[in-house]
């Protein structure tokens, strides 16, 4: 494997207190939604821890990506290097680094995966099953029912239902408040999550969290306790029961109905992405119904 190239020496040299209110500052806006904070804060943490008292340069910067990134997948790549596209762009629109120039590191071509998207056979035979745990078929079940993303639903808490209406109010992607809808299915499973409980996160942590490690207060549940579900424990949980992954039901959602022939604005009103480019790589028919397709148009199967 070559070396990555970095690109020139673009940001000045400053101390690393400009630079710890300049990522401070970029992480405080308010129109993050939360799954999009963290994942900004764990590109620019890494940035700011490994550069320590000592000068800053875009090629340093470049350097520290790359050292830590070079081997991840091309869209974990890609996340990084835009995060580190808006930190500066944002440092610079409000004056908080001196930043001369233009800083580039490239991104890498991401090869999309056109199997990922799970029969529905497969996810019937999972609602079926009634030995798993009553969380994470709840979870599974509104993930796929709603095609919202994960970090959305594992946002949630049941201030946010609306169980009449089978509808709950999200923060998207941009931090645009939304609506999304399940059905009957979720709907029957919330009450015997919540088990009355009329606050806090819906989705919450088996056990409650040590003093030590105590997580923000928004993600407490004020009656039990416990704290919010993690995206990563969610993920390893339905890894370990499946294989999937959490942003396969969401794809799998939108597959299906585009399998269903729904129209193409409906779908894009579902999934609430904000152009068809995007949602177009999910919304095509899936290997099932391709090959029904070849199956019903074989001149073999006509004839008989």
């Amino acid at each position: 494997m070559g070396q990555p190239t970095l690109v020139p020496d673009v940001v000045p040299t400053v101390d690393r207190s400009c630079v710890s209110t300049a990522v401070d500052a970029f992480l405080s806006q308010p129109d993050f939604a939360p799954g999009t904070r963290t994942k900004y804060r764990q590109t620019l943490r890494v940035i700011e821890h490994v550069i320590g008292d000592g000068p800053v340069s875009g090629s340093l910067i470049s350097g520290i990506v790359a050292e830590r990134w070079y081997g991840a997948a091309p869209a974990t790549w890609n996340r990084h290097v835009a995060t580190v596209h808006s930190f500066l762009a944002y440092c610079a629109s409000n004056d908080l680094l001196e930043i001369d120039g233009a800083f580039r590191l490239g991104r890498r071509k991401e090869t999309q995966d056109n199997t990922r998207s799970i029969p529905i056979a497969q996810l019937e035979r999972l609602w079926e099953r009634q030995t798993l745990p009553l969380r994470e078929r709840t979870l599974w079940r509104m993930l796929y029912e709603t095609a919202a993303r994960a970090e959305e639903v594992l946002s949630l808490n049941v201030e946010d239902l609306d169980l009449s209406n089978k509808r709950a109010r999200v923060r998207s992607k941009g931090g645009d408040y939304d609506w999304i809808f399940f059905q009957t299915g979720t709907a029957r499973l919330l009450p015997k999550l919540l088990a009355r409980r009329g606050r806090g996160p819906i989705f919450q942590t088996s056990i409650r969290p040590s003093p030590g490690r105590a997580p923000a207060t928004t993600d407490i549940c004020p009656v039990s306790g416990r704290a919010r579900l993690s995206y990563r424990r969610a993920e390893e949980l339905l890894v370990a029961h499946t294989g999937w992954t959490l942003h396969q039901f969401r794809h799998s959602a939108l597959t299906h109905m585009a399998e269903d022939n729904e129209q193409l604005p409906l779908l894009m009103a579902k999934s609430r992405h904000k152009s068809l480019r995007t949602l177009q790589r999910y919304a095509r028919p899936g290997p099932d119904a391709v090959a029904a397709m070849t199956d019903r148009r074989d001149p073999a199967n006509r004839r008989s």
